[in-house]
């Protein structure tokens, strides 16, 4: 046998082989811990454009998404809020809660050009949401209220 071979057959594979299992199921479990926290305990996102202004920046914010609120019922009005888009459901907005089920909101239909109201009851399972930034948001004043089920999370942090 060459001395390369008896090399190779003294170092102790089974035991490097257990050590990097070992390791490679610690990091596993990391990853699926840090997953379930982001999609159901606490998680950031990042917010851009307009309609948030002023509370948000045009150019972006990072902003912590309390997920535990949503699922519990813990959302209220005043609170900015991150949900499925009506529009396209492979986006997702953060919007401020204006109305409750059973609220009467009040809202100018075209706030840039004219004066006029509207009163909507809010109905049940619902929520009417709003940009802060009436001239450039897309809201509740044009796809109406929003079932409860497309919010995801409430923010609770900005950075």
């Amino acid at each position: 046998m060459s001395g390369f071979a008896r090399r190779l057959g003294g170092i102790p594979w089974r035991e490097i082989a257990g050590e990097a299992f070992s390791r490679v199921f610690l990091v596993a479990q990391a990853v699926c811990a840090v997953h379930v926290v982001n999609a159901h305990v606490c998680s950031f996102a990042l917010v851009m454009g307009p309609s948030m202004l002023p509370a948000m920046n045009l150019a972006g914010d990072v902003v912590a998404v309390d997920r535990v609120s949503a699922r519990l019922g813990r959302v209220a009005s005043g609170d900015a809020v991150l949900l499925v888009s009506p529009e396209d459901p492979r986006k997702a907005v953060v919007k401020r809660v204006v109305g409750m089920e059973g609220d009467a909101v009040t809202f100018l239909v075209d706030p840039g050009n004219s004066d006029a109201s509207k009163t909507v009851v809010v109905p049940k399972g619902h929520v009417w949401v709003q940009g802060d930034n009436i001239y450039a948001s897309r809201d509740s004043r044009q796809f109406g209220p929003i079932p409860y089920g497309l919010i995801t999370g409430k923010i609770f942090c900005r950075g």
